[in-house]
């Protein structure tokens, strides 16, 4: 299959599974809002963070290297896929030893036993679900997404209405969604047929871990931006802020939605592709060019529906919301193309350079969100967040483009920044008339990235007829 169908096909079947169980999530945000109180709303979503700062420590990263590994045409996959569980067990068993530790924080005074089923859970899923999509089983893969959301949904639905049992029933759903999903996966995949005790091999360990471990303290490095944005809201600005500034969260994770239905399937391709240097480059380069025309067209567009959006999906308690939500979009679409240079070092195995691009941003935000939470509240983590991912997407645009020398298209994407920073501030200020003065902006984005999301889809339509 041509390499562009390929990408397309499978964007489309994630596409499919990924927005239908995100949309799910969306509708319900008034169902969450209107059961939980901002200051239970704030304790869970503290809890999910943690929970998810965890995950990669436990796991050793190997969500990743069992992607990355398998996903190699001519790996041995029943080898990846026993020696990656291998691992998880170990670094499974590790963690539930120590996991007594976290009752040094009084906040997760009665929720530790919470916290480690969701981390163990979310990782046996995960390693699955990436396996699954590493042979090329897209379509199972993105049922099993939607499946896990309305498992989770379901769950939610009883634990919360039924049971009242307000935020331990909120994350009780998610780790029941795993453990189901998990299994429908190990049915669906035959993977119990996979494992074999005997391909566990020794050399391969250390190739995994090699690759795997630099990525756990990338990931703990995005994490810790989240989640210190939440603690140090809470610690200045209280429970109740900290509650509204995670709701204004959930409508800018849209803009990630997008990012990452696509980054799925790009990340197959790019691995399928990295073989030919010339081939990679121009691969890229295309790629990128239609990939920054639509995160930076929607996301000026959900920076202009903000306020409706927050109307729509949120409680009125919930209404402050909309103050945080143009600058948590800027940082979205930062983060979305960061993301996609995160493809480069996967491909190249230069899993360090993740790490270290990250923790630039990560210290960044830290700094600044001290600086600033003080002097503008929950606005300030906003803008830390927003400052932070600017910082690594400045480092990973040179770092990066020197190991794959793909176009950047650098002043369509200046400008496209500065266009949605002017969008941000026009909505942030909720000056009279704010709206129509945000049109214009929009309205430049769009002029902007059409001709080059045109030309990309007109080269793509080339290309399949050229099969």
């Amino acid at each position: 299959m041509n390499r562009y169908k390929k990408l397309v096909s499978d964007t489309l079947i994630l596409g499919i599974g990924t927005f239908g169980s995100k949309l799910l999530v969306f509708l319900l945000m008034p169902f969450y809002t209107a059961w939980l109180s901002t200051s239970e709303f704030s304790t869970a979503e503290l809890i999910n963070a943690t929970a998810n700062l965890l995950i990669p420590l436990a796991c050793v990263g190997i969500g990743n290297g069992i992607f990355r590994f398998a996903a190699e045409r001519e790996s041995d996959q029943k080898a990846v896929f026993s020696t990656s569980i291998a691992l998880l067990g170990i670094g499974s068993a590790i963690f539930a030893v120590l996991s007594p530790l976290l009752m040094l924080i009084d906040y997760f005074d009665g929720y530790l036993w919470l916290i480690v089923c969701y981390v163990l859970s979310a990782n046996l899923q995960s390693v699955c679900a990436q396996y699954v999509r590493a042979i090329d089983r897209t379509r199972l893969f993105a049922v099993q997404g939607i499946l896990n959301t309305a498992l989770t949904i379901l769950c939610n639905v009883i634990f919360l209405v039924a049971f009242d049992m307000g935020v331990t029933g909120y994350v009780l759903s998610v780790i029941v969604g795993n453990l189901l999903t998990t299994l429908f996966l190990v049915i669906l995949a035959r993977l119990w047929l996979v494992f074999d005790v005997k391909r566990i091999e020794r050399r391969l360990m250390k190739d995994l871990l090699k690759f795997s471990l630099p990525m756990v303290p990338t990931t703990v490095c995005w994490l810790l931006t989240d989640l210190s944005d939440r603690y140090m809201v809470t610690y200045f600005c209280g429970s109740d802020v900290n509650g509204v500034y995670s709701a204004a969260y959930k409508i800018p994770t849209v803009v990630n939605l997008i990012s990452g239905i696509f980054m799925q399937a790009w990340q197959f391709s790019a691995v399928a592709e990295s073989s030919d240097e010339t081939t990679c480059k121009r691969f890229y380069s295309e790629v990128f060019r239609g990939f920054l025309s639509v995160i930076m067209i929607g996301t000026v567009g959900l920076i202009l529906l903000s306020d409706f959006l927050t109307g729509l999906l949120l409680n009125t308690a919930y209404a402050d919301a909309a103050r945080y939500m143009p600058t948590l979009l800027c940082a979205a679409a930062l983060e979305a193309i960061v993301s996609f240079l995160a493809t480069v070092y996967m491909v190249k195995k230069k899993s360090m350079h993740s790490f270290l691009t990250a923790m630039v941003g990560t210290l960044l935000n830290i700094v600044l969100n001290l600086i600033l939470i003080p002097r503008l509240g929950a606005l300030g983590a906003a803008i830390a967040t927003m400052a932070s991912y600017g910082s690594v997407l400045i480092v990973r645009s040179v770092d990066a483009t020197r190991m794959i020398r793909f176009r950047l298209c650098l002043p369509r994407m200046i400008l496209s920044v500065l266009l949605i920073l002017a969008a941000s501030a026009l909505m942030t200020a909720n000056m009279r008339g704010a709206v129509w003065w945000t049109l214009i902006p929009t309205a430049l984005m769009f002029a902007l990235n059409t001709p080059a999301l045109l030309g990309s889809l007109k080269r793509l339509l080339q290309h399949r007829r050229g099969t």
